[in-house]
């Protein structure tokens, strides 16, 4: 069987720098340690470090952890939650996606000038969260279909800034702001993708142009997150409620 294995395959540079920090700081053998939510959206990698010390503190009880070092994760948090580890006594080291920290600080900037930030993405990725709270007021929104684009609606008076995800499909993205241009706003846009994202979905489509089958390793937590449609088929010994299973996930 001839197997071809994308070159882009494996860590980016964010999720590999938020490795190193991790490994780092067990290296060092300061405790405790934390990190902020799981510090990648894969399940091994995360078991690992915990085998090694490393606790996942749970976001919504901060205040029953010691004090200890707590490393942010590669998707970034928002600004009050830094400032909250740091008022509990937390040494806190941002292993944020320097990709990632460029969108807080352009929707601190831009929200500070009194523009409506749009951001394309999914609403409940930590990523997005991380987004929000770094803008400045009340001023923004989340879309992540074109039903969102299409109802979009702000003052004509106010300019537009539209960031993204940064692993949202560069297409998908550039069809909503398209959608969102033709209603006569003065926009402002910044592809805030990861190159490495927009490489990936490339090979991956070339690939799958060339291949018989095609396997997809990765987390069940980030791999659906901008697909709005998916399809599925199931082998011949394949039973029903395995596949009932499989569907009844895709549609949470």
């Amino acid at each position: 069987m001839k197997v071809t294995l994308a070159e882009s395959a494996g860590f980016c540079f964010g999720v590999q720098r938020a490795v190193d920090v991790v490994k780092k700081q067990i290296a060092e053998g300061k405790g405790p340690l934390y990190t902020y939510g799981p510090i990648i959206h894969n399940e091994e990698v995360v078991k690992d470090f915990e085998s090694h010390g490393v606790s996942v503190m749970d976001e919504n009880r901060t205040s029953d952890y010691e004090p200890g070092t707590v490393i942010i994760r590669s998707h970034g948090v928002t600004r009050a939650v830094e400032e909250d580890l740091k008022s509990k006594g937390h040494n806190v080291i941002d292993a944020t996606c320097p990709f990632v920290k460029k969108i807080h600080r352009a929707v601190d900037e831009h929200s500070k000038n009194g523009e409506f930030i749009v951001i394309i993405g999914n609403p409940d990725h930590p990523e997005v969260r991380g987004i929000v709270g770094w803008i400045n007021g009340d001023a923004y929104t989340v879309i992540s279909d074109e039903k969102d684009a299409e109802n979009f609606s702000v003052n004509s008076d106010i300019d537009v800034c539209i960031v993204s995800q940064t692993t949202f499909n560069h297409n998908k993205f550039q069809e909503l702001v398209e959608i969102i241009k033709q209603k006569g706003y003065h926009i402002i846009v910044l592809n805030t993708i990861c190159d490495a994202t927009n490489k990936r979905q490339v090979e991956a489509a070339d690939i799958a142009a060339s291949v018989d089958a095609m396997l997809v390793i990765g987390s069940k937590n980030s791999d659906l997150s901008s697909i709005e449609s998916v399809g599925i088929t199931a082998g011949a010994s394949t039973p029903n409620n395995i596949i009932e299973e499989v569907q009844k996930k895709c549609q949470k």
